[in-house]
């Protein structure tokens, strides 16, 4: 197998996924058989190096292949992008935390979780470090292999910090870690992101990523320090990840409404058929617009970001803050083609097992989430503009 055509084994997937999206979001998590399903597809493959039997798939095939998932389940493709991502940061640890991480049990399949969140702490002790605390919004880690949390390193003799902390990526065996039964949302329910907790965790040396110099484009890895492919930045790849969720949300309630308005008028007017009346008509052009014009702003991120990783070429500051704000407002884009659907779709539309009112909540929380909120994304880039500091150093 191979990543040739692996856009069209998720989409033979979509019926698959379209039948246990409500039951995702009443458990709260990813039905296995949808996990396995996707796995089998090798889509947990597509950033993991090739010596592994990864894929090291283009970056706008991912793009195609996470939006098809959205468009049946914004959980299930969050959960997806989310570990197949992560996959992209354990291969940028030392090379003997690779061979833990891609030559286990599930091999190349592997799915690692993790999360930016700082809520633990890291005691350096011999050989590497001691783990322990909590990480909040572990997105899917009911079926995660491995975790990568964030931690804070604190003396060894527990003496006050000077300073900010370092700040590391560790990587646990989720074998290791308690899941706490935590996540009880709106939007975006099915991922499963609970909250995660170590409890003195004793972690080797290899294992661990500093995350400042990784942001900044450092790697510890001999074997993939040179390749282009892991040249992409980790926080703009994210941008173009989350973007996949945002369009597939988009598209799907434009499926959704064109397909209710053939079947049921419009109450107490004279319309049989809600898709004969041209309050539909000028409802459904201005959200296709709107949802066209995310799609052109996530392939123009998307192509800077796979063309300088080919080229070498190095990012100015507000480069990446502009990427940034471009998740940022082709994620407002889709939402407002949502809310506009959604308000138009009806009563009838409020019952569960109708699909637009879990993509109108799985939309609002898209928005929420600290790195693609709009209004967030557009200061950073506003600020850049004006000639100040971003105020952030997640660029």
């Amino acid at each position: 197998m191979s990543d040739a055509g692996i856009v069209e084994r998720v989409r033979e997937l979509r019926p698959l996924i379209r039948e246990n999206a409500v039951r995702a979001e009443r458990e709260r998590r990813v039905p296995d058989e949808v996990v396995a399903a996707l796995t089998g597809t090798g889509v947990h493959r597509m950033n993991v190096p090739r010596r592994y039997g990864g894929y090291q798939t283009p970056l706008h095939t991912q793009i195609d292949a996470f939006t098809e998932i959205a468009v049946e389940c914004a959980s299930t493709a969050w959960v997806t992008l989310g570990q197949a991502g992560v996959s992209y940061i354990a291969a940028l640890f030392p090379d003997e935390a690779q061979d833990d991480f891609f030559t286990g049990p599930s091999g190349p399949d592997v799915r690692i979780g993790g999360t930016l969140v700082p809520g633990a702490t890291a005691v350096p002790c011999d050989g590497g470090y001691r783990v322990d605390g909590a990480s909040g919004f572990a997105t899917g880690c009911h079926h995660a292999d491995w975790h990568l949390l964030t931690a804070a390193v604190a003396p060894a003799d527990g003496r006050p910090q000077e300073g900010p902390p370092e700040m590391l990526w560790v990587a646990v065996p989720m074998s290791e870690l308690e899941i706490l039964d935590d996540w009880d949302v709106t939007g975006l329910a099915g991922t499963g992101s609970n909250t995660v907790v170590a409890r003195n965790i004793p972690v080797p040396a290899h294992r661990v990523l500093p995350v400042g110099p990784m942001l900044a484009g450092w790697t510890p890895s001999k074997a993939n320090a040179d390749d282009p492919f892991y040249r992409m930045p980790v926080l703009l790849l994210f941008c173009a990840w989350a973007a996949s969720a945002a369009l597939g949300l988009g598209r799907a309630a434009m499926t959704e409404f064109t397909g209710r308005i053939h079947r049921r008028g419009i109450t107490y007017t004279f319309h049989e058929r809600q898709n004969e009346a041209t309050v539909t008509h000028l409802q459904a052009a201005e959200a296709q617009m709107r949802i066209s014009a995310a799609e052109l702003v996530a392939a123009r991120l998307i192509a800077e970001i796979e063309t300088k990783a080919r080229d070498g070429s190095p990012y100015t500051p507000r480069e990446r803050a502009r990427i940034r704000a471009e998740s940022g407002y082709l994620t407002r884009l889709c939402k407002e083609a949502v809310d506009l659907l959604a308000s138009a779709a009806g009563a009838s539309s409020l019952r569960r097992d109708v699909p637009m009112q879990r993509i109108a909540r799985d939309i609002q929380a898209l928005c929420l989430h600290s790195f693609v909120n709009p209004a967030t994304n557009l200061e950073i880039y506003g600020r850049v503009l004006s000639g100040v500091d971003p105020g952030t150093p997640f660029l």
